[in-house]
């Protein structure tokens, strides 16, 4: 029966930090995802638990009560005192240490859910698009088919435990003798062992492998979202159901346009003769050519709305909209007979004096107060 001192390989008189420190360690070294063998997921079953119990004062103080052999221990090694439930059924045979009822643990677990990037562009996200993902995950293995045996063999009942995958034994503790249940050392718990262990998986059922996802990306994702695909991570141990694959979306930033929920941004520059008589332009959306009418006399910071040319929503059909924000773009070079036009525009025009109005950190503060109330 594994002492919980031992399992952590600390003293009996060891600090709090020093068992915190301990298990860190060993939970790196153990954990499936950098160690996947049989062997390491056991120890790392019994490290969590015996980190669980030293780590908790009242635990760990019931525990030294009743030595390396305490009726206190739980799941892993010597037998828990859960409630009243588990003290009954370490009387009578059940124990902690094991699966309720002295069954055999089956082989068979469910896989690990596995996380994939995805980068999207921002037209990507206007309908919706479709990627086939390579994904490098695990997969049954072709040759045993989950059975983790070497073809034409089998398990067999583990002579030990008696295919009951638990070890009854007496132990004495402050309440006198006690029956406690443990997992059978030499089949795991299983209650079989596998004499001859495939080739290919090494007794694991499944492989390391690259596989192809076909995905259909709904629109209106956006960067951070997640989406679940259940059934497509990886394949359990002895062929167990897969876990679920879980897809992070990132869209890139767009040179043109921007996105504000489910409408789309962009600025468009007019010249100062445009604004002032108005004009028409065709300008390239992501889902193609739009007609835009400039009114004239259209004003930098006035926004025109093309409806629905924006983004079709995640949970939705009806498009947002295109949203333009006008930049009336100020001629800065002038030769002699532009400039004697514009200033006999302005002698016509009796333009009022220059006056203070609200301030504005630039165009773009304008055009996002004007997005903001379009």
């Amino acid at each position: 029966m594994a002492d919980h001192y031992e399992v952590l390989g600390v003293a009996r008189d060891a600090s709090a930090d020093d068992i915190k420190r301990a298990y860190r360690r060993l939970a790196r070294e153990l954990h499936p995802d950098v160690n996947p063998g049989a062997d390491a997921a056991e120890r790392f079953k019994l490290v969590t638990h015996a980190y669980d119990v030293l780590s908790d004062p009242d635990q760990r103080r019931r525990y030294d009560m009743g030595g390396d052999q305490s009726p206190f221990g739980g799941a892993g090694g010597a037998a828990g005192f859960g409630g009243f439930s588990d003290i009954f059924e370490t009387f009578f045979g059940g124990g902690a240490g094991g699966p309720r009822g002295g069954r055999p643990r089956s082989r068979r677990e469910r896989g690990q859910d596995a996380l994939v990037r995805v980068d999207l562009e921002l037209g990507d996200v206007v309908f919706g698009t479709h990627r086939d993902l390579e994904v490098d995950t695990a997969v049954l293995c072709e040759t045993c088919q989950g059975s983790c045996c070497q073809p034409g063999t089998s398990e067999v009942t583990c002579d030990i435990c008696h295919g009951t995958g638990n070890i009854q034994r007496t132990v004495r503790s402050l309440l006198g003798n006690v029956v406690t249940t443990q997992p059978c050392a030499t089949c795991q718990g299983h209650g079989t062992t596998i004499p001859y262990p495939c080739a290919t998986c090494q007794g694991q059922g499944r492989v390391r492998a690259r596989r192809t996802v076909s995905v259909d990306i709904p629109a209106g994702v956006e960067t951070g979202l997640r989406l679940q695909l259940p059934g497509s991570g990886e394949v359990g141990p002895a062929g167990g159901p897969n876990g679920d694959l879980y897809l992070e979306i990132t869209v890139a930033p767009h040179e043109i346009f921007s996105r504000d929920g489910d409408d789309l941004l962009a600025t468009l520059e007019v010249s100062m003769p445009d604004a002032i008589l108005g004009t028409s332009a065709t300008i390239q959306a992501l889902d193609g050519g739009v007609e835009l009418e400039v009114r004239p006399g259209v004003q930098s910071g006035d926004v025109l709305t093309i409806k629905g040319r924006g983004i079709t929503p995640l949970r939705g059909s009806q498009r947002g909209d295109l949203r333009v924000g006008v930049h009336v773009v100020t001629p800065t070079r002038l030769d002699h007979k532009e400039r004697a036009l514009i200033e006999e525009f302005a002698k016509r025009t009796k333009a009022p004096a220059p006056q203070l109005a609200q301030f504005h950190q630039g165009l773009f503060a304008k055009l996002r107060d004007r997005f903001r109330n379009a």
